[in-house]
């Protein structure tokens, strides 16, 4: 239980294929994301992290939610994990989804304090305490960007006296909590944003629930394995190569801006339902300047 939440876990885009019947006029399709699965772990990744926020979980039905899950267990079929994404504006939410996510074979959850509320500490410990009532391994997410609640190194170790909170991912940008939150607990801290992964890992995390893995997952996958093994200066070359296109991770337009990167380098990305719109000419021309650099870079250290 103690290394399931470890490793390069992949935060999976979400494919659509248009239907007007469909929120939006667009249908998950479900083929396209079961392949996808399926060629992530096929390229080395330790599992797959479905309805996160690069999921768009919050723009899917509950029926679209659960059979997400559903088809990435099957697809992954034991190979690696699965770390299902049970965000939820209230514990009984939450929740709710852990257990689903429990019955359709998940590894492990993925869970932010309540979202749409800026909750008291007291209340952030008792979500986390309900939602580990599903019984999954469970990674909390700091995110106090997109909630407003910070989990801050103290009230990081407050949650990890529950048995089931196995790790933290860090969001906050600030390396310098890594070694504040391992004198205060023992819980694995795993990078939570794709452009301080190296920084993070130099510290000591042990994992990375990882974006840009959905369009580079061997080059990541590699990042990850050298800096696990301490062959740092070799992990630098290559994570310079990729750290430009990596801070898009760190930004509002996160999610168009990896599958437009996905559709560059011959994977489907796709469109995105509402609330999130299409890229301005300027943030595109960018994206596609920096996944053409990279996918450049990596070639050349191929040759």
């Amino acid at each position: 239980m103690t290394d399931t939440l470890r490793g390069v876990i992949v935060a999976t885009a979400l494919p659509y294929r248009e239907d007007p019947s469909a929120p939006a006029g667009l249908a998950v399709d479900y083929d396209k994301f079961a392949e996808h699965c399926d060629w992530l772990i096929g390229n080395g990744c330790h599992g797959v992290g479905p309805n996160g926020s690069l999921g768009e979980y919050s723009s899917l039905t509950d029926a679209e939610r659960r059979k997400v899950v559903q088809v990435a267990v099957e697809a992954v079929g034991g190979r690696g994990v699965v770390v299902a994404g049970v965000h939820g504006p209230g514990w009984h939410q939450a929740k709710h989804w852990a257990e689903l996510a429990a019955e359709d074979g998940a590894d492990g959850v993925l869970c932010l304090p309540p979202t749409m509320y800026r909750a008291s500490e007291s209340q952030v410990v008792e979500h986390y305490t309900r939602v580990a009532e599903a019984g999954l391994p469970m990674m909390i997410y700091n995110n106090p960007f997109d909630t407003k609640v910070d989990l801050v190194p103290s009230l990081v170790a407050e949650i990890a006296q529950i048995p089931q909170v196995k790790a933290v991912k860090e969001f906050s940008g600030d390396v310098r909590r890594l070694f504040e939150i391992r004198e205060q607990c023992d819980i694995d801290v795993v990078a939570g944003a794709d452009d301080v992964l190296f920084e993070l890992m130099v510290d000591g995390a042990v994992g990375w629930f990882a974006g840009f893995p959905n369009v580079f997952p061997a080059e990541s996958v590699r990042i990850y394995n050298l800096m696990r093994d301490g062959q740092v200066a070799e992990a630098r070359s290559l994570y310079e190569k990729l750290v430009a296109l990596f801070r898009w991770d760190s930004r509002t337009e996160f999610v168009q801006a990896i599958k437009l990167s996905m559709d560059i380098v011959g994977r489907y990305g796709g469109p995105c339902r509402p609330p999130r719109g299409a890229l301005t000419p300027e943030h595109r021309a960018q994206i596609e300047a920096e996944t053409k650099r990279a996918v450049e870079a990596v070639a050349s250290l191929a040759v």
